[in-house]
């Protein structure tokens, strides 16, 4: 199914009383999850963005560390995801940004939500450039989120580049990164982190399959009758960011969030 039409078969579901766990992104604008939200909430059911990632349990520990005070207060988040296009994701760049199509829509969307994941505070503003093909769709774009207060997050994601799949804390004291993140369920998850006096760290976790831990999680929400891990305000806050970031990389301008148009 097409990036374009996860809201329309959203909605569709929803109106024959049907939980929806929808891939990302849920929609390509907040008017669109806003209804899915609606109808939801009209038909009593449960709806969630599918980020799998989120359910790994990498997460948590790193959580834990940044918890610790172990590298301070955060200041700056980098997330990166790439890959070289293979010839059968070649529908990816078949239409234009504004049709759903590109890296934005279907990586980006992942590096903007890591991003927002490790700040409590809202983005207040985005600057982002893209390098499109020739029908509009970006196949590299990066970007800077500000979040005030010297706090910033720095995403890139390409299908021109060589695999990269991580993000990196930068705090005060140190830094934490996680070198595997969008990962297959085989992969060995690693947290490497490194401090301003000095010491060093590098944890192996067993692999964890984010996607099966993503459905089991979805799933024990709706038998249980509480809301999922993932909110529709946090569908709508990325959403928000992405909107943002494509307007600023057409129009060469800083966009607040606020005013971008969704």
């Amino acid at each position: 199914m097409a990036n374009e039409e996860h809201a329309e078969w959203a909605l569709k579901a929803i109106a024959r009383g049907k939980h929806v766990l929808i891939e990302k992104p849920m929609a390509l604008a907040v008017a669109d999850i806003e209804a899915i939200e609606t109808a939801a909430r009209q038909q009593g059911v449960t709806v969630m963005e599918g980020f799998m990632y989120r359910f790994h349990p990498q997460h948590a520990r790193v959580r834990e560390l940044l918890a610790s005070g172990l590298i301070g207060d955060i200041k700056f988040v980098r997330t990166s995801f790439s890959f070289q296009m293979k010839p059968a994701r070649l529908y990816r760049l078949a239409r234009d940004i504004s049709l759903g199509g590109g890296a934005m829509w279907d990586i980006g969307c992942y590096a903007v939500h890591t991003a927002r994941m490790w700040f409590d505070d809202a983005p207040l503003a985005v600057t982002a450039m893209t390098q499109t093909v020739e029908i509009g769709a970006d196949i590299s774009t990066s970007g800077i989120v500000d979040f005030g207060g010297g706090r910033r997050a720095h995403f890139d994601f390409s299908f021109e580049c060589t695999r990269r799949s991580e993000y990196e804390i930068t705090g005060t004291l140190g830094a934490i990164k996680c070198p595997t993140v969008w990962q297959l369920p085989g992969d060995v998850p690693e947290i490497h982190w490194w401090t301003e006096d000095g010491r060093r760290g590098e944890e192996r976790l067993k692999p964890a399959n984010h996607f099966v831990l993503e459905v089991e999680a979805f799933s024990e929400s709706v038998l249980a009758g509480r809301p999922p891990l993932l909110s529709f305000e946090d569908a709508k806050a990325n959403c928000r960011v992405i909107v943002a970031a494509l307007e600023s990389a057409a129009t060469g301008r800083t966009i607040s969030i606020a005013t971008a148009s969704a």
